[in-house]
């Protein structure tokens, strides 16, 4: 079965639709499905740009908004209004870090919080109800293998994945009845801009891109594996090179765990 089916005459909503992941899972169902996306961040142009070079304004929505602070509700109704229903929501966007936890302010914490986790938790519980009327609907949440362990100069982005994790199997369980799925999604190291966006302790951007990042798997790749992975409808996904063995080794191997974590680089 072509996995792509799954998505056809869907109506999809992408979060960080923009760049990296985000713009890859775009542009993935743009060329391979005939749904109807939403594509949503806080660059309406470089929205736009995607629209644009598929000429596919009739089957797009560009609803930009910031993760850090909006409104969901007028959002929510302005996509019932175009297209009458919301089959997918892909919450992708967010906001990595880099900085040691003692040096990051309250500030840059609640920053963190507020794009990573309580973003997906106003979206997601805006969206639940018309769902839940239809009897169908798919959350999929945008974790991060530092949401299945900390690592060096993640403290707060790494709790904030965590907490995503608690959040929507508790959401799985209470509404699956409903006909709703939820599929957690963890990728390890993906070549995208996330490193150079990440905030340091002072809120502003690393602005380089870690090794371990340049060196990784494409964003068309993991977005392809997304969807694949989607489309089963699977609980949870790891999408990666081989950090994604660490996972494993942290719940079958936790002695070997410790001692490799511990040898990796922060960068």
């Amino acid at each position: 079965m072509n996995y792509f089916q799954y998505y056809n005459d869907k109506v999809i909503w992408i979060t960080g639709a923009s760049s990296g992941i985000g713009e890859a899972l775009s542009v993935s169902l743009l060329k391979n499905t005939n749904s109807q996306l939403i594509l949503s961040a806080r660059n309406f142009e470089k929205l736009n740009d995607i629209v644009q070079k598929f000429n596919v304004q009739k089957r797009v929505l560009i609803l930009p908004f910031d993760l850090e602070n909006f409104n969901a509700e007028p959002l929510v109704q302005q996509v019932i209004q175009t297209f009458g229903r919301i089959d997918i929501l892909i919450n992708n966007g967010g906001v990595s870090q880099r900085a040691m936890a003692l040096e990051t302010s309250d500030n840059i914490e609640k920053k963190l919080f507020d794009i990573n986790y309580f973003s997906y938790i106003k979206l997601s519980k805006s969206v639940l109800p018309f769902m839940i009327q239809q009897k169908y609907g798919h959350i999929v949440v945008m974790s991060s293998i530092a949401g299945k362990f900390g690592f060096y100069l993640r403290s707060t982005y790494s709790a904030a994945k965590h907490a995503l994790h608690g959040y929507f199997e508790s959401l799985r369980l209470e509404y699956e009845k409903e006909g709703i799925i939820v599929t957690m999604v963890c990728p390890g190291k993906v070549k995208t801009n996330v490193s150079i966006n990440a905030l340091t302790s002072l809120g502003k951007t690393h602005n380089q891109m870690d090794e371990s990042h340049q060196n990784a798997m494409n964003a068309d790749i993991a977005a392809d594996k997304i969807l694949k992975n989607i489309a089963r409808q699977k609980e949870e996904v790891y999408i990666g090179g081989k950090e994604i063995i660490m996972v494993y080794l942290k719940k079958y191997c936790t002695p070997l765990f410790n001692w490799l974590i511990r040898k990796q680089s922060p960068y």
